[in-house]
């Protein structure tokens, strides 16, 4: 059976002039900006990137572009150089896309690869929890090495069977030193990870199938730029408003909703 129907663009790019350009969790919904309330508060990230950086989002938006209309666009009569951004003396901002039909899983390599070489912390925000084996390895490995891995999600979800299903994932995470937190005031939709007060990204990637091999997706990776402090900050500000998930807390958790989730793991690549 071919998977192509679900080779969705996940993208969100706005490009102006070649100059400044965002991309992150946010669609344009009213929900995303909270003037309609569907699930509580909706906490989103975005980021905004100018010079250089410019040029990889702006040639991303047009490769869609051209998928959607068959067209054959002059790239060079809106991207200049393509490299990456400096962010001071040693930093640099790296935008980068995943596509499905290639085996360059980018998406899921960059996340894998910020496990793996943290030292101190890896902090991620993700509204959807639906790992494989590679990627709770990775974060168990990291907790052995005295990595502290905090997983912050939401606690109102968009879809009930992805919370269900994200909590099948919490005994074994919690068993090896993970810490996971429930966004309390409502819905968590931002795409984040920053580790060692080095490395971030923010973009369109969850913590899902979909996203690590289906969809087409885009992200800003940071090294050694003040940006990533704020996204460590606000990490640590949403933290504070979110329910802290112990062992003892999750066998609270309803029964009914435990075992809905362990049946629905079952297809949980196609979800």
């Amino acid at each position: 059976m071919s998977t192509y129907q679900n080779h969705r663009d996940h993208r969100k790019i706005i490009a102006i002039d070649g100059r400044v350009a965002f991309t992150g969790g946010i669609n344009i919904a009213d929900e995303y900006v909270n003037r309609k309330m569907r699930f509580g508060h909706w906490k989103d990230n975005g980021i905004r990137v100018t010079g250089l950086a410019v040029n990889k989002l702006t040639a991303m938006f047009l490769e869609m572009w051209d998928t959607a209309s068959s067209g054959a666009t002059e790239y060079k009569d809106y991207v200049g150089i393509s490299e990456y951004a400096r962010g001071g003396k040693n930093g640099c901002v790296i935008p980068y896309g995943d596509s499905p039909l290639d085996d360059e899983k980018v998406g899921k390599r960059v996340y894998i690869d910020m496990i793996n070489t943290a030292k101190d912390y890896v902090y991620i925000m993700t509204p959807y929890l639906i790992l494989d084996s590679e990627m709770t390895e990775a974060m168990r490995y990291a907790v052995n090495r005295g990595v502290d891995v905090k997983i912050i999600i939401p606690h109102h979800p968009d879809k009930v069977y992805a919370y269900w299903l994200a909590h099948t994932y919490f005994p074994e995470l919690i068993k090896n030193g993970v810490e996971l937190y429930e966004y309390t005031p409502g819905f968590i939709h931002a795409k984040t990870v920053v580790s060692d007060d080095k490395k971030a990204v923010v973009g369109t990637i969850n913590f899902d199938y979909r996203s690590l091999f289906l969809h087409y997706e885009c992200a800003v990776y940071m090294y050694k730029i003040d940006a990533v402090f704020d996204i460590k900050s606000d990490f640590i500000a949403t933290m504070d408003k979110s329910q802290h998930i112990t062992e003892a807390e999750y066998k609270r958790f309803n029964p009914l909703t435990k075992l809905m989730g362990r049946l629905i793991r079952i297809v949980a690549p196609l979800l």
